[in-house]
């Protein structure tokens, strides 16, 4: 994608890049047809006419297209790409943007799944669009795991992992268990568990249960097999997605064909699993991805654009995904540096 567009930029003279690059900032700011008269008092130093020839040719490559009988022009998709990709200019979000997420992230007193929660709802604030983050759910290493009372016959398994991912699982105790009975199974397994992963070491520890009953009573081993039991459906549930800010793609006074496509984007978003297949692509790279309307086939017919990259945990290993969505008609300038700083400060927070 990145060479064909670099290719389609080197067959562009000065006057064309001057042009086109202009033309598209305009439609950016204002979401308008852009004309050659626009573009003439906007300090392009050429004539109305000259300019329509250029957008002329520029319609020819398939950069600009006309979406009615006007003069005005929109970039293409594939116009798009061109800009994100050679044209762009990106800076450092501003000191209040790297504040608001700093300051979100900050503290403790609170788990890792509501923390990014938290920044997913300031990043769509800071961008106006919805945000998106996805976090893989693997066999790491556990660092504490916690049996706590929820209601009779059943208790919350709190597993917390070394990189700050905490799982919650609901089992059934046994009938008759003592409440101490839940801090010895917590601190049994912990003992056996601290800096492994579940698999690692779930059969050694059913199997030392079945030859040391001495150690633990019977109700106790009981509760310490469903607390490390595989559930089976979480076998096809590796991911979890969370979505927030879906009302910032609602603009007022919208046309009705925006509505349409708004309302498509949100039947897309319902798809969870497409869309977590989607984000989980940015972990194949380094960096922020985007992806610009038709590029992306799960949400090519509502016109969207998808700016997402990947956080890592303590051992560079990629442990989720966060990014936002909204129309074509994005600010790439200022969206792609804010959703960069936004995943190096969740990768910072993981180590």
């Amino acid at each position: 994608m990145i060479a064909s567009s670099a290719g389609v930029s080197q067959d562009l003279d000065e006057r064309a890049r001057d042009i086109f690059r202009r033309l598209v900032e305009t439609y950016l700011d204002t979401g308008e047809p852009v004309g050659s008269r626009t573009l003439s008092r906007e300090g392009v130093p050429l004539s109305a006419a000259s300019i329509r020839n250029v957008m002329a040719d520029l319609t020819d490559m398939g950069l600009l297209y006309a979406p009615h009988t006007s003069a005005g022009r929109l970039p293409t998709d594939s116009g798009l790409r061109l800009f994100v990709d050679a044209m762009m200019e990106t800076g450092d979000p501003t000191s209040s943007e790297r504040h608001a997420i700093e300051h979100q992230l900050a503290g403790t007193e609170r788990s890792f799944d509501d923390a990014l929660a938290e920044i997913s709802q300031t990043l769509s604030g800071l961008t106006n669009t919805a945000a998106l983050v996805t976090t893989v759910k693997t066999d790491t290493p556990l660092k504490h795991l916690e049996f706590v009372a929820t209601s009779p016959g059943q208790a919350l398994v709190v597993m917390v992992a070394e990189d700050g991912q905490v799982e919650n699982r609901i089992v059934e105790t046994p009938a008759g268990l003592p409440p101490a009975s839940l801090i010895e199974a917590g601190n049994f397994l912990n003992a056996r568990l601290r800096g492994r992963t579940l698999s690692e070491a779930r059969a050694e520890i059913l199997r030392e249960i079945e030859q040391e009953r001495n150690e633990i009573d019977e109700l106790t081993a009981r509760l310490v097999a469903a607390g490390i039991a595989e559930r089976s459906e979480d076998a096809n549930r590796t991911s979890t997605l969370m979505i927030r800010g879906r009302a910032n793609l609602l603009e007022p006074d919208a046309p009705k064909e925006d509505l349409a496509r708004v309302r498509m984007l949100f039947d897309d978003l319902e798809r969870k699993q497409d869309v977590i297949h989607l984000l989980q692509a940015a972990a194949d790279g380094e960096g922020v991805r985007v992806f610009i309307g038709s590029e992306n086939p799960l949400f090519s017919l509502s016109g969207s654009s998808v700016v997402f990259a990947p956080f890592r945990n303590e051992t560079q290993r990629v442990v989720g995904v966060l990014g936002v969505i909204g129309p074509t008609r994005l600010n790439y300038g200022r969206v792609v540096p804010v959703v960069d700083y936004t995943a190096e400060a969740v990768s910072r927070l993981l180590k």
